[in-house]
């Protein structure tokens, strides 16, 4: 992972909405920083430095670096809460991280060579059923993203939770929890309108004589 990402945080002893409402009114998001056998932590970050970088997709799955008391954490991101008319990020929960443990992280699915697909070529359209899959391993394993090739896709086919190639150490939770939660992540069908007078032109089309039947005039 090329990328690196920073944020200052401080320690804070004022707890409660009132609170929270002060931090915020000084452009200051309330968060918590909790996990690895250490007592949680109320911090506050600011709310432009935390804004810019959750701008990127890949902040989401990524090791983040808390530097707290002097000290930095390896956190994740577990929870953003958002205004719901406003643009702001009203509190944040990190975990920290530990080298040893497996984590569980949201990660972003790519999808590429789409256009290429057979069955969008054959008139198909493909549809994401997902847009992100949360996996399940040790810190030093978590990929930013996790790609889905629809090169060889065709029309009808679908691309399943098992069908995604994954790196080393890197499971997805759902399929711990056995094949019936094999989810579909993409599909490529025939719009609708499409299939509806594909079917109108079968059924209009005149059946084929039997053996040694003459034809129809």
């Amino acid at each position: 992972m090329g990328v690196e990402y920073v944020l200052n945080a401080e320690a804070r002893s004022d707890m409660g909405k009132g609170a929270s409402r002060r931090l915020r009114r000084e452009g200051k998001v309330p968060g918590i920083i909790y996990g690895s056998d250490k007592e949680p932590q109320a911090i506050s970050l600011t709310h432009h430095e935390l804004a810019n970088q959750a701008k990127n997709e890949t902040f989401y799955s990524h090791i983040l670096t808390i530097k707290l008391n002097g000290k930095d954490e390896s956190a994740i991101i577990k929870d953003m809460q958002r205004h719901p008319a406003k643009p702001m990020i009203t509190h944040v929960d990190f975990q920290r991280v530990n080298a040893n443990e497996k984590i569980r992280v949201h990660v972003p699915l790519h999808f590429i060579n789409e256009a290429k697909a057979p069955g969008v070529k054959a008139g198909g359209l493909a549809t994401h059923s997902l847009i992100e899959v949360e996996v399940s391993c040790l810190p030093k394993h978590l990929p930013e993203f996790i790609e889905v090739d629809l090169g060889d896709l065709e029309l009808n086919g679908i691309i399943h939770l098992s069908n995604l190639k994954l790196a080393e150490g890197v499971e997805l939770v759902e399929l711990l929890h056995g094949a019936a939660h094999d989810q579909a992540v993409v599909s490529i069908h025939l719009p609708r309108a499409a299939k509806e007078a594909e079917e109108t032109a079968e059924e209009a089309a005149p059946a084929a004589p039997a053996a040694g039947e003459a034809p129809k005039a």
